[in-house]
């Protein structure tokens, strides 16, 4: 037991220091922003992305009451394209991620590293240990307001909504972050950064229309793998045996592709999902997917039961992040519907 702690403390080491190291080479490449535009060596499109980001930010602290702070000021070209290497992982026969847990920001479904190889190799590990596993390459980093951090050159390569969308979602989760609640962050943030690029594109009806659509495919699509979840969760809870299970669990996928190819068939072309469905579909990717979107349409409630007013709403929420997650989450729901909340959650500030 003694060797396995030492093990384990000596695992978690090499983990921080390779996070300490991703964190530095950000600082040492970073630049104000302002600096970049003003060198003549700049390439015109990255200084037209530059430029767009300067507008969100100050956008987002104007209409959607998001403070920046230092964040965004600065940009940092990493030379790679993506900051971080997401790990997630479920067991063979369940869809319950493996979390892991970290000082200040509380239990996650996944473990990030700064290095593709080293995210492959954990993961790698834990197939052995007989884990379905998925590594995602992640554009977007924040440090939930700890640091001031800089817009990557991982992100710039997205078209003008969803870079503005990447802004406002990261600057939402500086402004709130309840430690161990991956489905309230994420969820709170997407909903954020949708309410403010419609806002943004208001005067722009072709693109925030295809903003739109390109929302709304994506709804499909969570809906889509949702309903495959189910499907699967049932099976994994049934009474039939292992061997049955791992039968039923790859004719539920092989279905799966099915169904998305009926799907994809209605947006026109669109084949933006087509890498992901097509490169090791598992339980691990289908855990990977419902924390990220489970309560985007609540949280959407809730903005319009405060009349679209985004401090009124942050005021809300910061109310329901200091209730217990079970509370939370049904007051969530309750002000994020159609029907009068009950007494306890229409008694929160803001409400």
């Amino acid at each position: 037991m003694g060797l396995m702690l030492t093990l384990c403390a000596c695992s978690s080491l090499d983990y921080y220091l390779q996070a300490a190291r991703g964190q530095l080479e950000i600082w040492q490449r970073q630049r104000p922003i302002s600096a970049w535009l003003a060198a003549p060596t700049t390439p015109p499109k990255v200084r037209a992305k530059l430029t767009l980001v300067e507008h969100a930010r100050q956008f987002a602290g104007k209409r959607l009451a998001l403070a920046s702070h230092g964040s965004y000021h600065s940009y940092a070209d990493l030379g790679r394209d993506y900051v971080v290497w997401n790990v997630f992982a479920a067991p063979e026969l369940s869809l319950a991620a493996l979390k892991s847990c970290y000082p200040l920001v509380g239990c996650v479904e996944y473990r990030g590293f700064f290095s593709e190889a080293a995210a492959r190799l954990h993961a790698a590990t834990l197939q052995v240990q007989g884990y379905d596993t998925f590594v995602g390459g992640v554009a977007a980093y924040s440090t939930l307001g700890w640091l001031n951090d800089p817009i990557l050159n991982t992100v710039l390569r997205r078209d003008d909504a969803h870079l503005v969308d990447i802004i406002f979602h990261e600057l939402a989760h500086q402004r709130l972050y309840i430690a161990g609640d991956t489905t309230f962050n994420e969820s709170f943030a997407m909903a954020v950064a949708r309410a403010g690029v419609a806002l943004w594109l208001a005067d722009d009806a072709p693109a925030l229309a295809r903003y739109r659509a390109e929302q709304q495919r994506e709804t499909d699509f969570i809906a889509l793998m949702r309903e495959a979840s189910a499907r699967l969760a049932r099976v994994y809870d049934g009474t039939q045996p292992d061997a049955d299970k791992r039968v039923a669990k790859a004719a539920l996928y092989a279905e799966l592709l099915e169904r998305y190819a009926a799907l994809k068939a209605q947006w026109a072309g669109d084949d933006a999902y087509d890498a992901w469905m097509n490169t090791d579909l598992n339980n691990a990717k289908l855990a990977s997917l419902a924390a990220y979107h489970d309560e985007v349409g609540h949280f959407l409630g809730l903005l319009a039961r405060c009349g679209q007013d985004f401090a009124r709403f942050y005021q809300v929420v910061d109310g329901l992040g200091k209730l217990p997650a079970a509370r939370r989450r049904a007051c969530l729901h309750e002000l994020g519907g159609q029907a009068a909340p009950g007494a306890e959650c229409a008694a929160l500030p803001g409400l």
